[in-house]
């Protein structure tokens, strides 16, 4: 078993901070790894950092306990406590009170056997399986609907409250017995040395008490699978891999449901390329534009715009078109398009297009040679 990190450490706080510096860096933390607040990939490592920090502020946030830890370290909060004893009287309730985040909290906090807001065991012991589970789709997007946004509508099997039993489980008219394990309490006292937990009711999990009917239309389960649809807005910049969180449209709860997460997959296009922000393209000029200058036709996200070729355009000549490409996901401003230029170089030529090239060459002091190969490919090597 690996040793416990110090708790000045672990909040980023020194020695001799105050109290409330203490709640301001664990309020800070706390926000930061909350479970609910990360992909769902990083979920259980998330909770691990949250149970750390919390279990460092209700220590360094309690006058008695701070002086114990600072005069004896981890061991003398271990002889003293046990690990439910710890959190005991911290006060979490004020530092999140105002945010609205109390029942997001109460959540976490459960695992831990005791509700931080008040209320005790049995209510902290059901609140985390009354909230339903979170769902986690996949949804495709063309490149221009990530680029610019757009109103998906999709749809996804669920599961949600049945319409017969109101989510109870229980046949309508019946009633429920109490739980015989917990006695109706939604929670059991689980012992080990010096530590004593209180745990999630495994019978009735957490409820307190049993169905003796099941609901037909559920078979008990309070829920029933259906496919929901959904109206989706996806904002403008948007990558593959980026993450949607739809609140409260998961699968349905005792209590709550949980949170839709949309994974999105842009599809490639034929025509763009991204790089960051930006994005990237092709376009074809003829040698004597590239020479004498001109316009080019250039598509764009939003329509075809045209580009100045400036004389003497060399081949694969990059040109910017300021704020064409793709806004920034967080609102700081917007890419340009980046143009890359092709000389496309004639494969046959009449006799009169290559006299006249030859006379060019002539006068530029150029000396052609018939044998070497043709005219044409003399030409491609120029500008390849």
């Amino acid at each position: 078993m690996s040793a416990k990190r110090d708790y000045y450490e672990i909040l980023g706080v020194p020695k001799n901070v105050t109290v409330d510096v203490i709640k301001k860096s664990y309020r800070t933390l706390a926000l930061k790894y909350h479970p609910d607040r990360v992909a769902p990939d990083k979920k259980k490592e998330a909770e691990e950092q949250f149970k750390e920090i919390s279990e460092a502020y209700a220590v360094l946030s309690d006058t008695q306990k701070r002086a114990l830890y600072d005069q004896y370290g981890h061991s003398g909060i271990d002889q003293r406590y046990t690990s439910e004893d710890i959190f005991k009287g911290a006060d979490f309730g004020s530092i999140f009170e105002n945010a609205g985040f109390e029942s997001m909290f109460g959540d976490v906090f459960s695992d831990l056997g005791f509700d931080i807001f008040g209320g005790g065991g049995r209510t902290a012991g059901r609140r985390r399986s009354e909230r339903g589970r979170d769902i986690q789709i996949e949804v495709d997007i063309t490149f221009l609907e990530a680029a610019r946004g757009v109103t998906k509508q999709i749809k996804y099997p669920r599961y949600e409250a049945c319409s017969l039993c109101k989510g109870t489980g229980a046949k309508p008219g019946s009633k429920k017995t109490t739980c015989s394990q917990c006695k109706g309490q939604g929670q059991v006292i689980v012992s080990g040395g010096f530590f004593r937990m209180a745990q999630t009711c495994p019978q009735c999990r957490g409820e307190g008490t049993l169905v003796t009917a099941f609901c037909p239309d559920c078979n008990g389960q309070g829920k029933v699978k259906k496919i929901h649809k959904l109206e989706v807005k996806v904002p403008p910049g948007v990558d593959t891999g980026s993450q949607l969180r739809i609140r409260g449209e998961g699968e349905a709860g005792k209590a709550s449901k949980g949170d839709l997460y949309i994974i999105l997959n842009v599809f490639a296009d034929s025509k763009f390329e991204r790089s960051g922000n930006d994005i990237v393209c092709e376009v074809n000029i003829s040698m004597a534009k590239a020479t004498l200058g001109g316009e080019v036709e250039v598509s764009t996200l939003d329509g075809s715009v045209m580009m100045k070729i400036p004389v003497g355009t060399q081949p694969d000549k990059v040109f910017r078109l300021r704020q064409k490409g793709i806004p920034d996901l967080h609102g700081y401003g917007i890419g340009d398009q980046l143009v890359k230029v092709k000389i496309e170089i004639p494969v046959y030529l009449t006799v009169e297009q290559r006299k006249l090239i030859e006379d060019f060459a002539k006068l530029s002091g150029e000396r052609l040679d018939e044998n070497s190969g043709s005219f044409t490919e003399k030409i491609k090597k120029v500008f390849k």
